[in-house]
């Protein structure tokens, strides 16, 4: 076994503009003889996450560690493990250095961007920082000349994680071989975690004769890549930056990064030269730069919609596709649904509604007025709602989505609750009652969580237990069983609570996004034919059809006299 020694020491501040950090272990001694002085050294953030990585070093003696592109603004933990064996000692120095990176101009962009506030006031830029931030036990070097030129850019927050930025002067971005030109974008705020990073690049033009000449781009989190053209993987000290190109040959260039990490992101810049020469050296590119923050890429496109969602405190947005298509944002169309396919997808969900109207007739005939006018309802805003889910070009709303699904929703389980009701053949007052405030309550529930399994299944349960204590009760008081026809029984109910069962087993077990459109569509059709099985018969009308309707509907104040049997009879 290898045994350690741990040993962890302060943290070491990164200030702005750091190129390069320079960690010096000296004085290494041992206080057993004959034992090389080895360890093991990590460096790391104090608050890592996942998008950062860590640095480790094996060094016996002295050590030399250099970082190009430390984070900027961090703090740096510094842990050490001795290799040297049980028992042993260790001791030594820590020597923290850095080496500065100005930039070309007088100002700080760092400085200038953390000057405006979220309400776009824009002061004075400020200076270089000053070494006293430092700690004591570093030394910058700051060498003559600058190495960067930075671009001052405004954040605008337009909505919720909605940014755009904007660059102050020129639109043009003059880009050099010498120098890299640098961009801040400030996603510090935790929401912006939740959107998703665009930048775009446009080449407008170049110096003549320099050919086919190559601008070569780095994003970066907590610290940019100042060597552009000696590096190609966009590789901070302990980040892995996103790398994009354009040429003459190529003028545009798209990088999309989807929930970035919350901090500041640097884009770098630099007019790389196939063979350096002086021409080279002084040549200029101009390039148009378009970033923003946007919840999700395109808005999806016409295949799927954009959703904000909120999970354990954190808001963020992301595409929902449709009719197989993918994608961060919904442009993979390698599993996508043909036209024809889709206008059958939508024929099916909405035609398939139609299976109501036997259920809407036989409740008509029985006059069960209630059941006839919720199950018209239903048919129609779910007709609707699915004409208006499907994606695509084959679509049509006759008003807000929102609204006709939360309509689709409520008619279904309302439907459910009005048929078990009707079944249970309780006092007329009270079944009304029931009716309608079974129905605030759904609604109630449905404005709290719509897609909650609950909201279907206490409604069931609840009219259930009702219908179940009003037949055993009918039970009890007749001595037997109740409904009292097994024609009843045979050829009405059991057919339709098999039809209810066999659809509550396709829509909870079977369903999935790739079916959806045959499943979903047989769960319309066999919960509608069950309504014509479950209905139980009306009353026994003792006068003609025309006027027992009318008597029924405007008999007012007069008493009435109720003919109806409360037993089932086969009819």
């Amino acid at each position: 076994p290898v045994f350690h020694t741990l040993v962890l020491f302060p943290r070491v501040f990164v200030p702005s503009y750091s190129a390069i950090l320079h960690l010096e272990l000296g004085a290494c001694t041992v206080n057993v003889s004959s034992t090389p002085c080895a360890v093991r050294v990590m460096l790391g953030l104090v608050t890592l996450s996942e998008s950062f990585s860590r640095k480790e070093f094996n060094c016996t003696g002295p050590c030399n560690l250099f970082l190009a592109s430390p984070p900027w603004e961090k703090w740096l933990r510094i842990t050490v493990d001795s290799l040297s064996g049980p028992g042993a000692g260790v001791s030594f120095t820590v020597t923290a250095s850095f080496t500065a990176c100005w930039p070309g101009g007088p100002s700080s962009f760092l400085s200038f961007f953390q000057s405006l506030n979220r309400s776009q006031e824009v002061s004075q830029p400020g200076g270089r920082p000053s070494n006293a931030t430092l700690p004591a036990n570093t030394e910058v070097a700051d060498p003559p000349g600058s190495c960067l030129r930075d671009h001052a850019v405004i954040r605008e927050d337009l909505d919720i994680v909605w940014v755009r930025f904007r660059i102050l002067g020129d639109t043009n971005i003059p880009v050099q071989a010498q120098l890299p030109s640098l961009l801040l974008l400030n996603l510090d705020s935790i929401a912006d975690s939740g959107g998703t990073l665009v930048v775009n690049l446009l080449l407008n033009k170049t110096s003549p004769g320099i050919g086919n000449a190559t601008v070569r781009a780095c994003l970066s989190a907590a610290s940019p890549v100042l060597s552009l053209n000696a590096t190609e993987d966009c590789e901070t000290a302990f980040f892995q930056g996103y790398g994009l190109n354009v040429s003459t040959s190529s003028p545009e260039a798209s990088l999309v990064v989807p929930y970035p990490e919350s901090d500041n992101w640097f884009l770098s810049l630099q007019l790389v030269c196939p063979e350096p020469s002086a021409e080279y050296l002084q040549a200029k590119a101009q390039l148009v730069v378009l970033a923003y923050l946007s919840p999700c890429v395109d808005d999806c496109g016409m295949y799927g919609q954009c959703s904000l969602m909120r999970r354990h405190g954190y808001l963020y947005a992301g595409c929902n596709c449709k009719a197989g298509w993918d994608g961060w944002g919904c442009t993979d169309g390698t599993k996508a649904q043909s036209l024809g396919a889709q206008t059958l997808a939508i024929l099916l969900l909405t035609l398939s509604n139609l299976l109501f109207l036997p259920a809407i007739v036989v409740a008509l005939h029985r006059y069960h007025l209630v059941e006839a006018a919720v199950y018209t309802f239903t048919m129609f805003f779910s007709a609707f709602y699915h004409a208006c889910d499907q994606p695509g070009v084959v679509v049509f709303c006759i008003m807000d989505y929102d609204t006709l699904q939360y309509c689709d929703f409520l008619g279904s389980v309302v439907s459910l609750w009005v048929t078990i009701l009707c079944m249970a053949r309780i006092k007329t007052m009270l079944k009304y009652v029931l009716c309608v405030l079974g129905t605030l309550f759904i609604a109630m529930s449905l404005s709290l969580d719509r897609r909650g399994v609950w909201n279907m299944l206490g409604p069931s349960l609840v009219a259930l237990t009702i219908m179940t204590s009003a037949w055993v009760f009918r039970c009890v008081n007749r001595r037997h069983c109740y409904p009292p026809s097994w024609r009843r029984w045979a050829f009405f109910l059991l057919p339709g609570v098999g039809l209810a069962l066999v659809a509550g087993s396709v829509y909870a077990l079977t369903e999935t996004s790739e079916n959806y459109y045959y499943t979903h569509s047989l769960w319309h059709m066999l919960v509608a034919t069950s309504l014509v099985f479950l209905l139980p018969p009306g009353e026994k009308q003792q006068e003609s059809w025309s006027w027992s309707w009318s008597r029924k509907l405007f008999c007012r104040y007069e008493i009435c006299q109720n003919d109806r049997d409360e037993m089932y009879t086969a009819t």
